[in-house]
C-alpha cells in the first residue's frame, strides 16, 4: 500500500448463532478499521490548523450493505463525527482537542492516539430478520464503503472493501 493512500482493514464479522429458525433474529457483529494517509494526519497539530481556519467537524459516513449471495438483505449507513474545540481544561495540554461523537454518545479522548481509535476503528452489531433470508443454507457478506469531505487537512475519498463471507442456516 502507498502510503498516501486509505483503506479499510482487519474486517471481521461474527454470528451471534449458526442456524436461525424462520421467525427469528440473527446478530451480525462487524469490526473493521480504516487506515492509511487520514489516521497519519488526524492529529493535534492539523486540528489546530483546522480550527483556525473554521474547519471545525470531520464526518466519516460509513454504509454497509449485507448480502445473502447475490441479494442485499439489508442496507444501512451511519456517521462518526469529530468536532473541534477550544479547551481550557487542564488535564489537556492544548489549545485546540477534539471530542468524538459515535453511537449518539460524546467522548473526549484523552490522547490523539486514542481519538483516532474512537473515530476509524469501527465495532458494530447489526440485528438481521431471518424472513430476509432463504430457506437452508446462505452465504453473508458486507460491503463497507465509507467517505468523508474535503478538510485543511485532508482531501474528500471513498474507500470500499468486502469481508469474507460467513455460512448460516435458515430452518423451518
Amino acid at each position: 500500500m502507498n502510503k498516501d493512500e486509505n483503506f479499510i482493514s482487519d474486517i471481521q464479522i461474527s454470528l451471534s448463532k449458526d442456524s436461525v429458525m424462520t421467525s427469528g433474529l440473527l446478530t451480525l457483529d462487524l469490526r473493521f478499521k480504516i487506515e492509511g494517509k487520514i489516521r497519519e494526519v488526524f492529529d493535534q497539530k492539523n486540528w489546530e490548523r483546522a480550527y483556525d481556519k473554521h474547519d471545525n467537524s470531520f464526518r466519516v459516513a460509513i454504509q454497509l450493505e449485507v448480502r445473502s449471495g447475490r441479494r442485499t438483505v439489508l442496507a444501512t449507513k451511519f456517521v462518526r463525527k469529530a468536532s473541534l474545540f477550544w479547551t481550557r481544561n487542564p488535564k489537556i495540554p492544548y489549545r485546540i482537542w477534539a471530542t468524538i461523537i459515535k453511537d449518539e454518545g460524546t467522548l473526549i479522548p484523552s490522547s490523539t492516539e486514542e481519538a483516532r481509535s474512537l473515530l476509524f476503528n469501527i465495532d458494530k452489531s447489526i440485528e438481521l430478520d431471518s424472513k430476509t433470508l432463504k430457506i437452508g443454507d446462505n452465504k453473508i457478506t458486507v460491503s463497507i464503503t465509507v467517505s468523508w469531505g474535503k478538510h485543511v487537512y485532508t482531501e474528500p475519498v471513498k474507500i470500499s472493501n468486502k469481508s469474507e463471507g460467513l455460512k448460516v442456516s435458515r430452518k423451518e
